[in-house]
């Protein structure tokens, strides 16, 4: 944030008296993810619409527990403050969440975890007004099903209750949550599309990259069987793999490449900043995504933004995508075959329609803009009385 903005959100007497959207999500950044992004925009646009923001979060991050993070920072204007917690990255436990909501107008939770059950079983206490955003609840994997299967409907039931709105961000999001919330709502996330638009090469190249946090669900191992199906049939194609460590770690990633024999054909850039992102990605035509869970698929939308051809896993959250923008291609990465053909497919399509299918992507990821996906949580926090 410059300093001429932060002076003018501390003097200004019309943005003390605004209403205060207190954010309260467990991670944020620095960190970079799908649900980090998702809350700084929210958070941004919200600022720019006249309301103050804040956004409370964890004081480390769940890939290095032990460096705490500053307690309290701007970033771009934000109010952040970082409590310390314990337990598990899955439920990480903060009771000092309730030390930092007092002057909340609305508290705007982010995910089903510790802070969703805990503020609604605190709310005779702090009497505020709630909003969630499932951004996908605790389904990303099958782990724990049975499980997760009953919290979700006796004690998740039960949190809901607390909540004027519980809004979820995909068509397969609502289709979970309507079996406890009849009355939920849909407002898909919206997607970055200024960062990277327009960033990818301009000729076609076999060169494809893949975007998301080193997780399990996210099933990097069977887009790595993928990539050396097709390499058995053109030594031309490369992968670069793009992320953060996560539930696996930079090591885990590098042994399943030498697993394979892949290294001369994958470049691995773990936490860059957007800068190099854009460079990886302008020497790329493709797009991959194996994962067998996603809430939304913001990844996409973004790689769409910068004329990447999609090629995603057929999970729920991506078949919704794609029954919406026909660009978008499907295929079963369980199957490593199947999924080498997809991908050569789409080689193809951005090889023979060039310029004219760059723009269908481009224009279809125009609709996920964050000024259009602000107005919808404006328009929300105004039909509960939160209003500038």
């Amino acid at each position: 944030m410059s300093l001429s903005m932060a002076e003018t959100v501390e003097n200004s007497p019309r943005l003390k008296a605004a209403p205060l959207i207190v954010h309260v999500v467990r991670q944020f950044l620095p960190n970079r993810g799908g649900l980090e992004d998702v809350v700084a925009n929210l958070a941004r646009q919200t600022l720019k619409r006249g309301y103050r923001v804040r956004v409370v979060t964890l004081n480390s991050l769940f890939t290095a527990p032990d460096d705490k993070l500053p307690a309290r920072e701007t970033i771009d204007g934000i109010e952040v403050i970082r409590i310390p917690w314990s337990g598990s990255s899955r439920y990480p436990i903060a009771p000092q969440i309730f030390r930092h909501i007092g002057d909340a107008h609305l508290i705007h939770v982010h995910a089903i975890d510790f802070f969703f059950d805990a503020l609604a079983w605190g709310r005779f206490l702090h009497r505020k007004p709630m909003v969630v955003t499932t951004h996908g609840g605790f389904f990303h994997t099958k782990k724990f099903l049975v499980l997760k299967k009953v919290w979700f409907r006796t004690l998740t039931r039960l949190s809901a209750i607390a909540y004027r709105r519980v809004v979820c961000c995909s068509a397969s999001d609502l289709s979970q949550f309507v079996q406890i919330v009849p009355d939920g709502m849909t407002i898909e996330n919206g997607a970055d599309i200024g960062k990277f638009a327009d960033a990818a090469s301009h000729t076609p190249e076999r060169r494809i990259v893949t975007i998301g946090r080193f997780s399990v669900n996210k099933r990097l191992d069977l887009l790595l069987d993928a990539i050396a199906a097709l390499l058995k049939r053109n030594p031309d194609w490369h992968l670069d793999i793009i992320g953060a460590e996560s539930d696996l770690d930079t090591a885990d990633v590098r042994r399943e490449i030498a697993a394979r024999l892949l290294e001369a054909s994958i470049t691995l850039t773990v936490s860059p900043d957007n800068h190099v992102i854009g460079g990886i990605i302008a020497k790329a035509s493709l797009m991959a995504s194996a994962s067998e869970y996603e809430g939304f698929g913001i990844v996409a939308l973004e790689a769409m933004s910068a004329g990447l051809q999609p090629v995603l896993n057929s999970n729920e959250a991506y078949r919704s995508l794609a029954g919406r923008h026909e660009a978008i291609i499907l295929a079963d990465f369980t199957k490593p075959e199947a999924a080498a053909d997809a991908i050569e497919e789409a080689y193809r399509k951005v090889a023979t329609e060039g310029a004219a299918l760059r723009r269908k992507l481009i224009e279809a990821a125009d609709a996920y803009s964050w000024d259009a996906v602000a107005e919808r949580y404006i328009d929300l926090y105004r039909s509960i009385g939160i209003a500038v």
